[in-house]
């Protein structure tokens, strides 16, 4: 089991905690990493790029010119897409690039980027978090005090509309629930900081 230092909000060695090996102490696998960030990318894109057919550009309902006698290609359509302001061959239309992984490819990722975050002295787990009015400000001193200043995703055991409100604003910080974590998320930020409560969530959903 891996042992690591528990804060309190003003950011206090409180205490430790154990971490469950199977899921904070593995040996990261970087290719199962970037397929899961991949994923996550891909599910992310909108995909709502579109062109114009031939069919779908205004004008181009008449010949142009003459079948026979004239000297000039037997044009159908003004709006071919070898002519100027004519349609686009072949262009994008609106799609959807999200794609399924593997169950076990998905938990072998978001344990293997736990564990990096583990490893690199990045994960931060406090005692517990609290607010009894929506106050930013107690936020960012939370932060400022775990040296988490630049990108930070806080994880929470569950939604607390309180906390969620009170860090929306602040440039750089994601707030998320236990069972909701994704690889991009946690890869992306600088400091991970989860409560006590909330590796408790993961350990019992992963474990």
């Amino acid at each position: 089991m891996l042992k690591i230092s528990v804060y309190d909000m003003d950011g206090r060695v409180i205490g430790e905690m154990e971490l469950e090996q199977s899921i904070f102490g593995i040996v990261p696998n970087e290719s199962v990493l970037h397929e899961a960030v991949v994923n996550v990318l891909a599910n992310k894109r909108s995909g709502t790029h579109s062109t114009l057919t031939r069919g779908e550009v205004r004008g181009g309902g008449r010949k142009p010119y003459k079948q026979n006698k004239i000297d000039r290609s037997r044009a159908g359509s003004i709006r071919m897409p070898h002519w100027r302001h004519g349609g686009i061959a072949f262009g994008p239309k609106p799609r959807d690039y999200g794609y399924h992984l593997n169950k076990k490819v998905k938990r072998l990722a978001l344990k293997s980027a736990l564990s990096a975050k583990v490893q690199n002295n990045e994960l931060i787990v406090v005692d517990r978090i609290h607010l009894e009015s929506y106050r930013t400000k107690t936020i960012v001193a939370m932060l400022n005090a775990l040296g988490a200043d630049r990108k930070a995703l806080i994880v929470l055991p569950e939604k607390d509309h309180m906390i969620f409100k009170s860090a929306n604003n602040i440039p750089g910080v994601q707030t998320t629930e236990a069972d909701s974590l994704n690889v991009y998320d946690i890869l992306n930020c600088d400091k991970f900081i989860i409560t006590k409560d909330a590796v408790r969530v993961v350990t019992e959903i992963y474990v």
